[in-house]
């Protein structure tokens, strides 16, 4: 009787009340199990003090060890920039944080003359304080991660005033594309009618397009230098290796990604029978910055094929040799969302619920249902796009060992993991929930390489230059991500 007179005092509450209640209250539960998990990490992080038996014979206890508080000062750094961030977005929510910025850019529309019936005026006003008050509140966190711990751990290539140029640059650009595109997205909801939804999911499709269309040409470069991977046999092989698997390759970039970190990334963007593959230097050897100080300062020629052999460049440069990482794509939801979108907007309740009592403001709709009201259905969605990128890796990796390189993928990512400091062991039920990517050993396992194979492999690529071998890596990866993509935007 008790828990029937407790479930009627609850239903007695207003609905906004209850509304606002189980956003706080999923967002703490969502953040509790987020700090749950990486706890359990970082236990494994604290008692995984030696290396694991299955690389005892390749990974040094040195590199291991690197690794390992990289890993605890990363998972240290996250915790606490994670407890601010919940608490900000708490203190945000129960103070009227939101209302109150609405409030603060209808008084500068009023002092620039636009009336409170140019909403999308005041809508774009909205999102830029929202944005500079995000960069700024997050300044400092970025700051410490790139200055402290990537520094700390030989990562970081930044100047503190390049750090600074960069920030206000992404904050600019940003501007650039957010500001016109909000603007044309609540004219076309406003005008839009009972199907308006429809008009909304075509006009972010066509714009999510295009953005990953011209991105590379036009946004990248405006904070990277790109240039064409020069002739030779490295290109030809790029090449030969792309025609092999009917890659539709057109153009092989180098960007300059090496003032910014020694991480290295690679990536293909384009449609249909237009595809281009961007290389960070840090992937390439004799293209990075990076390398070329290094040899500078030891006296040394650049590298040249005949001297891709040399033990003594590899020793010197063994800590900047980089492996890959590959851009995952992820499937478009947008009509579900905006669908649902057109179903809640008229509840006066959700508006209500944020200290909107008097106006609906669609920027503000857009807001709650998007950011709160889809929260548990986005956190759904994010694991399964976890699951699906995993389950494409190990595919991956199968193509990889059909094509008859699964003793070269074996060495080349224990080889990455070693370059970017990854840490090989994790605990089951984080890798689960977060790594899009499986884990080292969960990859070494499913190749099923014997041991006499291995050893083999090791002991000729000492002799060899790893550089083709990451790049071929990074290139099957992302083919066979291109031959899935169909799938996965289904």
């Amino acid at each position: 009787m008790g828990m029937w007179v407790s479930l009627d005092a609850l239903w007695e509450i207003p609905a906004e009340k209850r509304i606002f209640g189980a956003v706080l209250l999923f967002s703490w539960t969502v953040y509790l199990w987020e700090t749950f998990l990486a706890q359990r990490q970082r236990r494994i992080y604290k008692t995984t003090t030696h290396v694991p038996p299955e690389l005892g014979q390749i990974m040094d206890s040195e590199t291991f060890e690197k690794s390992r508080l990289y890993q605890l000062d990363k998972s240290t750094f996250s915790f606490w920039s994670g407890l601010y961030s919940e608490i900000e977005g708490t203190l945000i929510l129960l103070f009227g944080g939101i209302p109150y910025l609405w409030r603060l850019s209808g008084r500068f529309c009023d002092y620039a003359g636009f009336g409170p019936e140019y909403e999308i005026i005041q809508s774009l006003v909205f999102l830029l304080l929202a944005t500079l008050f995000s960069a700024l509140t997050g300044l400092p966190w970025s700051l410490y991660n790139t200055f402290v711990i990537e520094e700390k751990h030989g990562f970081n290539q930044q100047t503190l005033g390049f750090f600074m140029k960069d920030a206000i640059k992404k904050f600019v650009v940003t501007q650039c594309i957010l500001l016109p595109v909000s603007s044309l997205l609540l004219y076309i909801i406003k005008i839009g009618g009972d199907y308006f939804f429809i008009y909304a999911w075509l006009f972010t499709l066509v714009v999510s397009l295009v953005l990953v269309t011209i991105y590379a040409d036009y946004i990248a470069p405006l904070f990277d230098k790109f240039t064409p991977l020069p002739e030779g046999k490295l290109k030809e092989e790029i090449e030969v290796m792309a025609k092999s698997i009917d890659f539709p390759l057109t153009k092989v970039y180098v960007v300059e990604g090496s003032k910014r970190s020694s991480h290295s990334n690679a990536y293909f963007y384009g449609f249909f029978k237009n595809k281009r593959i961007v290389l960070f230097d840090t992937l390439l050897e004799e293209y990075s910055v990076l390398n070329k100080d290094i040899q500078e300062d030891s006296g040394m020629e650049p590298r040249n094929e005949e001297e891709g052999n040399s033990e003594e460049i590899k020793a010197k440069v063994k800590n900047k040799k980089q492996g890959c990482k590959n851009e995952e794509v992820l499937a478009m939801n947008s009509f579900l969302c905006f669908f649902l979108f057109a179903v809640l907007i008229g509840r006066k309740e959700l508006f209500a619920a944020f200290g909107f009592y008097d106006s609906q403001p669609t920027l503000i709709g857009l807001l709650i249902i998007f950011q709160f009201i889809f929260s548990p259905y986005n956190e759904v969605l994010s694991f399964c796009l976890t699951v699906l990128s995993r389950r494409f890796e190990f595919q991956a990796d199968a193509f990889a060992k059909k094509l008859g390189k699964a003793k070269d993928l074996y060495s080349a990512l224990i080889k990455l993991n070693k370059d970017n400091l990854g840490f090989p062991v994790s605990d089951w039920l984080f890798s689960m929930w977060h790594y899009s990517h499986p884990p080292l050993l969960e990859r070494l396992q499913a190749l099923k390489i014997l041991e006499m194979q291995i050893m083999f492999t090791l002991k000729t690529n000492v002799m060899k230059d790893f550089q083709f071998l990451k790049l071929y890596v990074s290139l099957l990866h992302i083919s066979v991500h291109f031959l899935n993509e169909n799938l996965v935007c289904a």
